[in-house]
């Protein structure tokens, strides 16, 4: 079948092709399907990000998004030795990964949020209340160890 259009081409070519030129072989079609694009779901502009403000943001869905300024109505997350860090997040649901060692405290918004943090080798999990101030991390451990926050979560 391939055969048989590159054929059609080409006389179709000829008959349209100046007098003179008909025997000016038409250029070559693209071989094989186009290539895709692939969505690896990086955080735009980590590096820069990590420079400027001291958070490593990994991945995520774009429904959580780090936001130059704080106000109400953002995600806040409070870190021992680092500015208040706002998220503003959109959508129905939305995930983000990241590393922000020293995090003691969040407040909550108008969505249901979980965030997930690590201190040696454990795993830790909070339910953030909506709207409300939340000691995680350093700041509801007794022992007050150093908690990195890896992972938050949200849902409408």
């Amino acid at each position: 079948m391939t055969g048989m259009v590159a054929a059609l081409a080409a006389v179709a070519y000829a008959v349209a092709a100046p007098a003179g030129q008909q025997n000016v072989s038409p250029a070559p079609a693209a071989v094989g399907d186009p290539g895709y694009a692939v969505e690896d779901f990086s955080y735009p502009n980590a590096d820069q990000i990590l420079t400027e403000r001291g958070i490593l943001l990994k991945r995520g869905n774009g429904h959580i998004v780090l936001s130059p300024t704080c106000a109400d109505g953002l995600l806040r997350v409070w870190a021992r030795g680092k500015p208040e860090f706002c998220f503003k997040v959109t959508g129905d649901s939305g995930y983000l990964s990241l590393e922000l060692p020293a995090v003691y405290t969040i407040r909550g918004i108008d969505y249901d949020t979980t965030i997930t943090m690590t201190v040696d080798d454990e795993t830790k999990t909070y339910d953030i209340p909506r709207n409300q101030w939340e000691a995680v991390g350093e700041g509801a451990d007794p022992e007050r160890r150093d908690h990195t926050l890896v992972e938050i979560r949200t849902s409408k």
